[in-house]
């Protein structure tokens, strides 16, 4: 019996990724769609007995989706693919119905236990034919370039997210990555979320491999340092700048750390990276773009906009990639998933 199989992210280059990784054996039908709503509209006309569906999305994002279909009792069972690792959103979604959850990029053996595990699939995990059927994973086109490296900084938020969550056992809120194709005088522009009106402080660290090259620069609003300080529970003294520049750094080391392991991981490359730089503290956003390593080169240009919406703090993580490193991150990043 032929089951549908409906893959829901905003992602082209993810919902390849998730067809790619279905095996040969498995008699499917699949279908995709882009966000919550379009899957909605999807399962009700019956065309989902089964549903792979990530968190981040626009117009309606995962766990939105998830609660629509736990309130009207939808015919679908869902598992969630997604690079939010946290425990709190894996317990989260679980609560709304879920079957389980795999974390991106996709590993087939953990798809193919829990399909078992669930009665829906034990054959053999070969994805041969499903590869050649779907095709390569991305085109050359800009659009398609930008929506891959969407989808890789998407894995690697998710990573340094989840290892901040450990540190100050709260639930990282991760947004859609914001990834530009940009010349090095749009840099700001980039920044779409970050406040103009606040100064700020940030940290910088360069980063190299094999052809590689980049920067990673965590910048804070500085009103967001007093709740940071009392969420990492440093013992208070009256020396309120050293603490702030204490929780710059450490927060810097989790997010930048986890973010260039994942990234590592992606692209089959080790990279080593510098000694974290102070680019300034209590200034406006255009000093600290002034010190960026490839301020005068055109660039790929990824914020992360990463925000604990219990606590009201804000803070981004940007990642530049100069000119010469971007055709070799899409290569190795297409490779790696073939």
């Amino acid at each position: 019996m032929t089951i549908s199989v409906l893959i829901c992210d905003d992602s082209n280059f993810a919902r390849k990724q998730m067809a790619r990784s279905i095996p040969d054996g498995w008699d499917v039908e699949i279908s995709f769609a882009e966000h919550g709503e379009q899957a909605l509209s999807m399962i009700r006309a019956g065309k989902a007995d089964l549903m792979f569906l990530d968190l981040n999305m626009p117009i309606m994002d995962g766990y939105e989706t998830l609660q629509v279909i736990k309130d009207e009792d939808l015919p679908t069972m869902v598992i969630v693919v997604s690079g939010d690792v946290q425990p709190k959103a894996y317990a989260r979604i679980l609560a709304l119905g879920a079957l389980d959850f795999i974390s991106k990029p996709v590993d087939t053996t953990k798809l193919i236990e829990i399909l078992t595990q669930f009665g829906l699939y034990s054959g053999d995990a070969s994805t041969v034919k499903r590869e050649q059927d779907t095709g390569p994973l991305s085109q050359n086109s800009n659009a398609e370039k930008l929506d891959a490296y969407r989808e890789m900084a998407n894995v690697a938020m998710g990573r340094a997210g989840d290892s901040l969550a450990t540190l100050l056992g709260e639930f990282i809120d991760l947004p859609i990555p914001n990834v530009n194709l940009i010349t090095s005088n749009e840099l700001h522009m980039a920044l779409a979320d970050i406040q103009r009106n606040e100064s700020v402080s940030a940290v910088s660290q360069g980063f190299i491999s094999a052809g590689i090259n980049g920067e990673a620069l965590v910048i804070f609003n500085d009103s967001n340092f007093k709740g940071m300080v009392e969420l990492i529970k440093y013992e208070v003294d009256d020396n309120s700048e050293a603490l702030e520049l204490e929780a710059l750094m450490d927060v810097s080391n989790i997010l930048i750390g986890a973010c260039l392991r994942a990234l590592s991981e992606q692209l089959h490359s080790v990279f080593s990276h510098n000694h974290p730089i102070i680019l300034g503290r209590h200034c406006d956003l255009e000093d600290i773009l002034k010190n960026t390593i490839h301020r005068k080169e055109d660039m790929l240009a990824i914020e992360i906009a990463y925000s604990i919406k219990s606590q009201n703090i804000n803070f981004d993580l940007l990642l530049l990639f100069p000119k010469e490193s971007i055709d070799l991150v899409f290569d190795k990043l297409v490779s790696s998933h073939s």
